[in-house]
């Protein structure tokens, strides 16, 4: 249930926004490349939470791996945005998935040990699941420029491999 609930919740936010539903206006590469950091950082404190909570070493070693990833994607598409000279344009989807993060965050922040531990990787399952399904279908469609695109395959890649880790850590917690 919190799986479902979770992957619903962060899909509602990636796709559902009025800013990228459908009949809108494909989003721009300064709105693509703002949701996509956004994504990023989102993970990355998350990650940095999880860090100080979680009890399983498996749980921790994951959140160190998705801080590590997190971090050098985000570095590169804030090289990539000053090479293009493109300033990121925050956006209803970006907006949307602050806030949701915020509430997850504070959700998570209540739980302790092996109850924490559980919700956090049931929790990046589901995250991953929705960010890997907007990249194929709205951010990497919707890119215009080449080297944006080629940043956000190069990072769907990583963050597929980052479900599969997230699905591993989270059935070894059952």
């Amino acid at each position: 249930m919190f799986v479902r609930l979770s992957a619903a919740i962060a899909a509602v936010c990636l796709l559902g926004s009025p800013a990228l539903g459908q009949g809108a206006a494909k989003p721009t590469d300064p709105q693509i490349a703002h949701i996509a950091y956004t994504a990023g950082v989102i993970d990355i404190a998350a990650a940095k939470q999880a860090m100080t909570k979680a009890s399983h070493k498996d749980v921790k070693a994951f959140a160190a791996d998705m801080l590590r990833d997190h971090e050098a994607v985000n570095k590169q598409a804030l090289d990539l945005v000053k090479k293009l000279k493109v300033t990121p344009e925050d956006n209803d989807t970006s907006k949307a998935l602050t806030k949701q993060a915020a509430d997850k965050h504070a959700e998570l922040e209540k739980l302790k040990g092996a109850e924490f531990d559980k919700a956090y990787a049931a929790n990046e399952v589901a995250y991953h699941k929705a960010v890997n399904g907007a990249l194929e279908t709205l951010l990497i469609p919707n890119a215009g420029n080449a080297e944006l695109k080629s940043l956000l395959q190069t990072g769907l890649k990583i963050f597929q491999g980052h479900q599969q880790h997230a699905e591993h850590v989270a059935a070894a917690l059952k």
